[in-house]
This record gives structure tokens, sequence and C-alpha cells, in this order.
């Protein structure tokens, strides 16, 4: 089937939501709005008052559909914080880890990376010596003014050019022994872990690309330490892995190391409470979730 639906003007596109039901003050609200969010991103947010015919659910006003993508737009500032703070919890563990073993330079030699493929190794210093030569930073160029024999960072510094990708792709490198000892200064298995930190780097990635965090079923789940050993997470209330609120409880388990004295979780429960009316069963949010351990 080829595409042959036009470009419409921003006043065609206010005509075609008023003609499918969408309630507004006026054509120029609605206006306004699609000049400042373009149509098909505001269109994610009202997938769930869409009828089989495309016509709005009877009382849609556009109102209710820009509270859920302003409310979508602060939950993205709250986990990018989140997810910020445990990134440099976590590349500081590794990096303090790595060294101490092999040295200052040791993350150059694969044989210190045996998770790494060769051209997963490979790419990885080709990255972090591309973002050394971008650098402007005043730690890169009085490294190399001053130690002009060395042609890469220490990891120390070189850690502090690398993307979340970059340090996930560190961490996967590192001997099984050093993942698991990582792991367990955050009470888990190395298993779980890893799979934490792919989840938040795809969730870094949506966050920095503007994507809706809000309702989304995520591909790459965070896993749920087992009930057995962990059952915090279990009891009183089931988190799922699936929904926004897995990542939220990962990166508050998390933040009691990285951030112990951050009100992270009262600026979240302030969100939720200033959009009542936004249902957290689309994030997986359980009912009687404050009561969970983890967020006690």
């Amino acid at each position: 089937m080829k595409y042959t639906k036009s470009a419409l003007t921003f006043g065609d596109q206010a005509d075609q939501l008023l003609a499918r039901g969408l309630q507004a003050a006026s054509k120029a609200e609605i206006e306004e709005k699609l000049q400042a969010v373009s149509y098909y991103r505001l269109s994610a947010y009202w997938v769930p008052f869409r009828q089989p015919d495309d016509t709005f659910a009877p009382g849609t006003t556009l109102e209710i559909i820009w509270r859920r993508y302003t409310f979508d737009r602060q939950m993205r500032f709250l986990l990018l914080d989140a997810i910020e703070r445990a990134e440099v919890l976590i590349r500081t563990r590794i990096v303090n880890d790595h060294t101490l073993l092999h040295g200052a330079f040791g993350y150059l030699d694969r044989a210190n990376l045996p998770g790494l493929q060769v051209h997963e190794h490979r790419e990885m210093l080709d990255r972090i010596r591309e973002e050394a030569r971008r650098s402007r930073e005043t730690f890169v160029t009085h490294f190399f003014s001053k130690y002009t024999s060395e042609t890469d960072l220490p990891l120390w510094m070189a850690c502090e050019l690398m993307t979340f990708g970059s340090m996930f792709t560190l961490y996967r490198g590192l001997a099984k022994p050093l993942q698991q000892k990582l792991a367990a200064q955050f009470g888990v298995a190395d298993t779980v872990f890893e799979s934490w930190l792919r989840a938040l780097n795809q969730a870094r990635n949506l966050c920095a690309h503007h994507a809706r965090v809000w309702n989304r079923v995520f591909g790459l789940r965070p896993q749920i330490p087992r009930a057995n050993k962990h059952p915090q997470w279990h009891q009183p209330v089931a988190i799922r892995d699936d929904r926004l609120f897995g990542l939220l409880s990962v990166l508050r388990y998390l933040l009691r190391q990285a951030a112990p004295a951050s009100h992270w979780p009262q600026r979240l429960i302030a969100l939720l409470v200033a959009y009542h009316d936004i249902p957290t069963a689309d994030m997986g949010f359980p009912v009687g979730w404050e009561q969970s351990p983890i967020w006690l």
C-alpha cells in the first residue's frame, strides 16, 4: 500500500479534530497547541479516547489530552534526574573496582574486559577517543598537554565522557566475578543488575528523545528480584516489570545509595497529586503501592 496522506495546515488539523468530536474553548486554542506540539506527537496522548471510527469518545477535551502531555513531560524530567544520580554512582563503582585490579589504562586491553567481543571493545574505545578529541573540558586538555606521551585518558577521566550506553558496555565487559561483586554492592544478583542497567539505558534514551513514558509498555524490562530472597519486591504489593512503576521502583531502590537524602520520592508523589486525574494503573502502579517497603 502506498502512503497518500497530504500535509495539512494547522487550521485544517484543528478542523479535523473538531469534526471528530474533540471539545475545546475555540479552534484557535487547538491551533496554538498544534503549533507548539505537532499533531502526530500529540496523537499518542489521545489514543485512549479514540473510538474505532476515529472519533473521540464523548466528553474528550483538549484540556484532558494536554494535561496528559504535560504530565508525561514532567515525569521524564523526574526519570532523568534519578537516572543521572544512579548512573554516576554505578559508574564510580565500576571504575573503582576495575582500576584497582587493572590500573588506570587497563580498559585498553580487551583481556581485562572479557565480556566484550573484539569489535565491541574497539567500538567502545573509538567512542571514548572521539569524545576526548572533541572535548573542550579543562581536565582533558590539561591531561594531554602535561602527559604528552599518552594517547588515551585514564579510565577515571574517560568515564566522565561516557554515555550511559558506553558505561553499560563497560559493565558487560567486566569479568564475571567483578560483575557479581558490583551487583552485590546493591544487594542483587548480577543478572538482575544487568537487566536494570539495560532497562535504564533504554529509559534514558526515550527521555532524551522526548518519547512518551506515561503509559508505555517497555520492551526492555528490569528483572524483579525473586520473592524467596527479596520479598519486599512482592509483598504487600507486587511490582510489575513492564510498566513505568517498575522502573521507578528500581530507581527508588538505587537512590537509597546514590542520594539517600534526596526528596525525589516526595517530588514524584507531588506530581501524582497534581495530576490526580491521570490513571496510575496505566503506569503499572498497584493499589496500595505506597506501602511497598521499596517506597517506605
